[in-house]
């Protein structure tokens, strides 16, 4: 054991200081960046933390796919059919079953049998339930009539290629391994863990299994230590326990420095005798020494080092001050190397946003998102449930739900505006900084990707302009993405305001027709003539976009009644639209200049539109928001908006939005 200088100790007394003043000062010493890059099977990623965005390559389903087994029909044919009265279809010789490509297109009058699962042949456009129908001879008989997309799932309807899916910097439960997995991503690109060497020191220490002699205990501080940095993201390594020997603890900070990421000291950080991993860290330079001391109660002799932008800890012993002091001062450190955030795993009393029925008789859980609400008077439940959609078998609606309420098996309707329990989901999940609805945009994905890179975390509910702009006037999100044109003005967005909203400017882009190269049925036309040839055409299908967004407005507008064949596929995004179109689903469609180009599609301009962001003036002072707003000031983001073909108006020779701004 080292001898100890009476003289060392005049130096050791404790400088305390205020703990946010203590974590300004240390972080300011410290490399805080993510520390690289590597990429891992999709079994090992769990947990991980995603170190690039990813957008979905396949359409998930990949094809428009049957719920029920059944019979493949055009749903006009069954418009008139009912039990006493039914309709007659001719039954094609074909019989779909799953993982089989139909060979036959479905015509006016026909149907075709297809199993659950099947790919629903061209020109289908429902699935008639086998109990709805009979046969008789070469005939089908169906007795319901269904609608367009009855018995179906359209490919896409779930995940559309193109989507993104998952934002860099977000960890990885199992519900995003689940996305992951639907859309065939294995490997994955991650953050790599920080390794942290965990030394415990003193005379008195004995391990976990050995002999313990008079006046010793055990190290439980190295076994905490080593869990808690697991939890928050980090590799632990225990290099053992050390004795009150300077010079062999100074060998040890040496290895730990040269071979680990983060280093982490347990025990003599006070001013007494057997202070040894203080004066160890006295040697450190570049700079050394930040902090000793620090005004908590437990953990008021904490001491925060730097070398080389490396973070260096002595905690102290008492295995109560060390988890406390780990959790407020390198519990953050390890995340932001780590590129995870905070840990928490709780239940919310929320209102909810719309009635539910249940079925009764079984216990049903719902899958719902949380919003902050902003009431006057103040509520004292603030968090508002929305039941997630998109059906049983979504993989998104699992991936995009905060938790799940319980509805017990005896209720059979829970009304609007009752307070439910949330079990969150996974300890981690806690409600978004803030809340996005309305439309999709792509240049709304890189925001809302910057944003994360800032620590701030956002739900995106693509509702369409129409409906976002109704949740920002009841006050039931942060921000709504709109783009609607007012037809008495020509103007977009602004007339739609109201006394308890605000306009965040955003930007232009271009939105037009969109088709396969060298489709014929296209060349050397405008606009109208595209139009009205593509609904005289039968064989011509188009996709749709969904009701009350901006672009169904001008889709509806542009038609001026019509309805062609594919009118009722509805896509719920630009590069849905785009990848209908890619895979042979649809022939033409309207959406961005950005979303076609980027999959090698024909683009013809109809109208430039503005994308702007309505703000409840309740919200508008919020800290997410006003990042928004910053970010959309920033030069680096507007360039980055540029190159996706978004900016302020500034119109090339060819008529599409130039780099701008």
């Amino acid at each position: 054991m080292t001898p100890i200088d009476r003289a060392d100790l005049q130096d050791q007394f404790l400088d305390v200081i205020d703990a946010e003043e203590a974590r300004r000062r240390w972080q300011a010493a410290l490399r805080l960046a993510p520390l690289g890059v590597e990429v891992v099977p999709l079994a090992a990623a769990l947990g991980r933390v995603l170190a690039s965005d990813v957008a979905a390559q396949v359409d998930v389903p990949p094809f428009d796919r049957a719920n029920v087994d059944g019979f493949a029909v055009r749903a006009a044919d069954t418009c008139l059919a009912r039990e006493d009265a039914p309709c007659r279809l001719r039954l094609t010789d074909e019989i779909i079953a799953t993982g089989v490509l139909p060979r036959d297109e479905v015509g006016p009058g026909m149907a075709a049998t297809i199993a659950t699962g099947g790919v629903l042949p061209r020109g289908a456009d429902a699935v008639v339930m086998v109990e709805h129908a009979d046969l008789e001879d070469a005939q089908l008989l169906v007795r319901k009539a269904v609608a367009a997309g009855d018995g179906l799932t359209f490919a896409g309807t779930d995940i559309a290629a193109g989507e993104t899916l998952l934002r860099r910097g977000q960890q990885l439960s199992s519900r995003e391994t689940g996305v992951l997995a639907a859309i065939g991503v294995d490997p994955v690109a991650v953050w790599r863990r920080p390794r942290v060497a965990v030394v415990s020191t003193g005379d008195e220490l004995a391990a976990p299994g050995q002999p313990l002699r008079p006046g010793q205990v055990f190290d439980s501080n190295g076994t905490i230590l080593c869990d808690a940095v697991g939890e928050v993201g980090g590799l632990a390594e225990h290099l053992g326990i050390v004795p009150d020997d300077l010079h062999r603890l100074g060998q040890r900070l040496q290895q730990a420095l040269r071979d680990f990421d983060l280093v982490l000291l347990s025990g003599g950080t006070s001013k007494g005798a057997g202070d040894l991993c203080y004066r160890s860290l006295c040697e450190l330079t570049d700079p050394g020494i930040v902090v000793h001391g620090v005004a908590l109660k437990p953990g008021k002799p904490l001491c925060l080092a730097a070398s080389g932008g490396k973070p260096v800890v002595v905690l102290p012993g008492f295995p109560t001050s060390a988890i406390f002091t780990f959790h407020e001062f390198v519990a953050p450190v390890i995340r932001r190397l780590a590129g995870r955030g905070g840990d928490e795993r709780a239940t919310r009393p929320a209102r909810l946003a719309v009635q539910v029925n249940s079925q009764l008789g079984r216990t049903e859980y719902l899958l719902v998102g949380l919003v902050r609400q902003d009431t006057d008077p103040p509520d004292k439940v603030q968090l508002e449930a929305f039941p997630m959609g998109k059906g049983s078998g979504s993989v998104t609606t699992f991936s995009s739900a905060d938790g799940f309420v319980t509805i017990p098996r005896n209720t059979e309707i829970v009304p609007a505006g009752s307070i439910v329990t949330v079990q969150l989901l996974g300890r981690d999940l806690r409600p978004a900084d803030l809340v996005v609805m309305g439309s999709h945009c792509m240049g709304l994905d890189l925001l809302l990707g910057r944003l994360l890179e800032q620590g701030v975390t956002s739900r995106l509910l693509v509702v369409g302009s129409t409906a976002g702009l109704e949740a920002a006037r009841r006050g039931a999100c942060d921000v709504a993405g709109v783009h609607l044109l007012d037809p008495a003005t020509g103007i977009y967005n602004r007339p739609f305001l109201t006394d308890n909203l605000e306009l965040i400017e955003g930007y232009e882009r271009l939105q037009g027709l969109a088709f396969r190269p060298g489709d014929v049925r296209f060349a050397d036309r405008d606009t109208t003539q595209m139009v009205a040839a593509a609904a005289a055409d039968p064989t011509c299908r188009m996709v749709n976009r969904n009701a009350g967004s901006g672009t169904r407005v001008l889709i509806d507008r542009l038609l001026q009644g019509a309805q062609p064949p594919g009118y009722a596929v509805q896509a719920s995004s630009h590069t849905a639209v785009a990848a209908a179109i890619v895979q042979g689903r649809a022939d033409w469609g309207v959406t961005i200049e950005t979303a076609a180009r980027r999959a090698r599609l024909d683009f013809v301009g109809l109208a430039h539109e503005r994308f702007d962001f309505v703000v409840p003036r309740s919200r508008a002072e919020r800290p997410a928001v006003q990042l928004l707003r910053k970010l959309l000031a920033d030069p680096d983001v507007r360039r980055d908006l540029a190159a996706l073909g978004f900016g302020r108006r500034a119109v090339s020779s060819g008529g599409a939005l130039s780099s701008f701004w």
